[in-house]
């Protein structure tokens, strides 16, 4: 953070009333890929964040430099560019038109934007678009509550960016409190932050990053969306219910009874799909449960069970996040791992007993770039633990 602020003085010298962006990385114990089909998930901020030193701009300009990419972002608030596939300023430009929706603003920003750890898998394109929006809703005087925010940083994903993603990584980036199990309905958005009991034991999340990153919207993501829109849509067909257009299409508008008496009947990428779906909401209530109780060795089967479903039902796995999984699953003081978002690429995370860290690691470092010599100088392994959701700090 410090460097983060010694380069903002170093790039805007005479400006004052400095205030930053704290907006943390977020990892999704259970509820993987149910979120665009209006599931019931869970999520946790870490203490690895985006941090977006911000002034107001009176000009009307947006200037946003980044420390993690080349070049600098600038335009004029009322003349904003549009969305150009894989740049980095695509969640600035995005925010700026998502609030001007509802608001005039005014004032522009002049902002220095930096990221911490290998973040592809933990949701850094959610936390930076949070990010934006808060500077620019400081500085334009926006009051705006937490849910609200979550649903201004989704348009810019969903409607923006073209990606066919739920409300999960916006949640669990601005709702969450540390300490806290955050547990949402999707569907709803009717949250529960469930707290820690003081009996459950210590804990910390490994995130194993892969050397793999790739843009979501150059992935299946979109694809396995459909997917599960179209099982919806088959179940409702063959159990003669009303069917909905597609694009309204969720396998949340179908109860599991519904489900089971026709499951025989879909073919089977479709089944494997809604067999996900029913069997990870169904995970995320035991898991609810087993954290209240502050039983994390069943919370962790449940992350096992998550992660095998992501493999053979969801199929969004890659070899190397498959690798790391197995690692996991195989290495003691590993309560349970999983795949952190959509699987294609990124990290695996896990909830470990801290006293295992060193076995952990030694077992990733063992075993990962040996199968996959490609990412030996790439992958990386850190630890973290849990954190309030995004936040400003003013000097």
């Amino acid at each position: 953070m410090n460097k983060l602020k010694e380069a903002f003085r170093r790039r805007f010298p005479d400006v004052s009333d400095v205030g930053m962006v704290i907006s943390p990385l977020r990892i999704c114990p259970l509820g993987a890929h149910v979120d665009h089909q209006h599931g019931l998930v869970t999520g946790m901020a870490l203490n690895a964040a985006v941090y977006l030193a911000y002034a107001p701009a009176d000009n009307g300009y947006i200037r946003v430099q980044s420390l993690d990419f080349p070049d600098e972002e600038y335009f004029d608030l009322n003349t904003v560019p549009g969305m150009v596939p894989g740049f980095w300023g695509n969640y600035l430009r995005g925010a700026v038109l998502s609030l001007k929706q509802h608001y005039v603003l005014k004032r522009g920003i002049n902002a220095i934007v930096s990221g911490k750890l290998p973040i592809g898998g933990l949701s850094s394109s959610a936390a930076v678009t949070t990010a934006y929006l808060m500077a620019l809703c400081d500085v334009n005087g926006i009051s705006v509550t937490g849910t609200e925010l979550v649903q201004y940083s989704h348009w810019v994903e969903n409607q923006f960016i073209k990606l066919n993603n739920g409300i999960l990584d916006q949640a669990a980036n601005i709702l969450s409190k540390d300490n806290h199990l955050m547990f949402m309905d999707t569907r709803t958005g009717d949250y529960q932050l469930v707290p820690k009991p003081a009996d459950m034991p210590p804990f910390e999340v490994v995130v194993v990053y892969s050397g793999i990153s790739k843009a979501l919207i150059g992935t299946d993501y979109n694809n396995r969306v459909d997917e599960c829109k179209v099982a919806a849509w088959v179940i409702q067909d063959l159990a003669e219910m009303e069917i909905a257009s597609l694009r309204e299409t969720r396998l949340r508008d179908v109860d599991e009874a519904t489900y089971r008496r026709v499951r025989e009947q879909l073919p089977p990428r479709f089944r494997k799909r809604a067999d996900h779906f029913f069997a990870e909401n169904e995970r995320v209530k035991q898991g609810v449960e087993a954290w209240k109780k502050g039983d994390l060795k069943a919370f962790g089967r449940l992350m096992f069970a998550s992660g095998e479903s992501s493999i053979h039902n969801y199929e969004c796995g890659c070899p190397e996040l498959i690798t790391i999984f197995n690692i996991l699953k195989e290495t003691p003081g590993v309560y349970g791992a999983r795949f952190s978002g959509a699987g294609y690429r990124g990290c695996c995370i896990g909830l470990i007993d801290p006293q295992y860290k060193e076995t952990v690691k030694a077992a990733i470092d063992r075993e990962y770039p040996a199968k996959h010599p490609a990412y030996k100088d790439i992958y990386r392994v850190n630890f973290c633990k849990t954190d309030d959701g995004a936040r400003i700090v003013k000097e």
